[in-house]
């Protein structure tokens, strides 16, 4: 997809500053450090849209990009960083789960783990709740230029066996695997709104 514009709308931490207006939209959700802004500024060719930080943790409302108008990226705050206050750690499960269920418009979350890693009940969790939110699960594993391309696809069926669905290489340094991202979301962000149909 070509990107015409790129612009910040603004945070929130509940549906009192979230957006009015609702356009087809891509959530992005990761543990802390996993690469999560850098890998949505390489997808937009955007340097400096999405704010990177050496500090695990550093996003902590919801984040709003309006793209080309017509769509939106939600960057979520990062989970599993045991360092924050304990009263804010505890707001952000709820404030991601009602996020999910609530926000009209909402097409996909594109998970993203770090291919170095093995997946933990945190990561299982955050794909019970794009599939309890009715949400296509997109799963990336960033930082694939860390491994060698043996190690790399070694760890990638690590993680499929571990969550279930097959992951897209991809690193935001070199931006392998941009292309494979964008075939997935693009169809999505075409189709229109239209209210999601949640599991029984």
């Amino acid at each position: 997809m070509r990107i015409h514009n790129a612009a910040f709308v603004t945070s929130a931490a509940d549906d009192k500053g979230w957006p009015n207006d609702i356009h087809p939209e891509i959530a992005f959700a990761g543990r802390s450090n996993v690469g999560k802004s850098s890998l949505i500024n390489n997808l937009l060719n955007r340097k400096g849209l999405v704010k990177t930080s050496a500090e695990p943790g550093k996003t902590r409302l919801l984040n709003f990009f309006l793209i080309n108008e017509k769509y939106f990226f939600t960057d979520l705050p990062g989970y599993g960083f045991a360092k924050g206050d304990k009263a804010e750690i505890a707001r952000w499960k709820p404030m991601i789960e009602n996020y999910l269920n609530g926000r009209e418009g909402l097409k996909a979350l594109v998970h993203i783990v770090d291919i170095r890693r093995e997946p933990d009940d945190l990561e299982a969790g955050m794909a019970a709740f794009a599939a309890a939110a009715g949400l296509e699960h997109i799963l990336v594993a960033n930082k694939s230029d860390k491994l060698s391309k043996t190690a790399a696809l070694k760890s990638a069926r690590e993680i499929e066996k571990a969550l279930g669905k097959k992951p897209i290489l991809y690193s935001a340094h070199t931006g392998a695997g941009k292309d494979v991202l964008w075939k997935a979301i693009t169809p999505l962000l075409h189709g229109g709104v239209s209210p999601r149909t949640r599991p029984d």
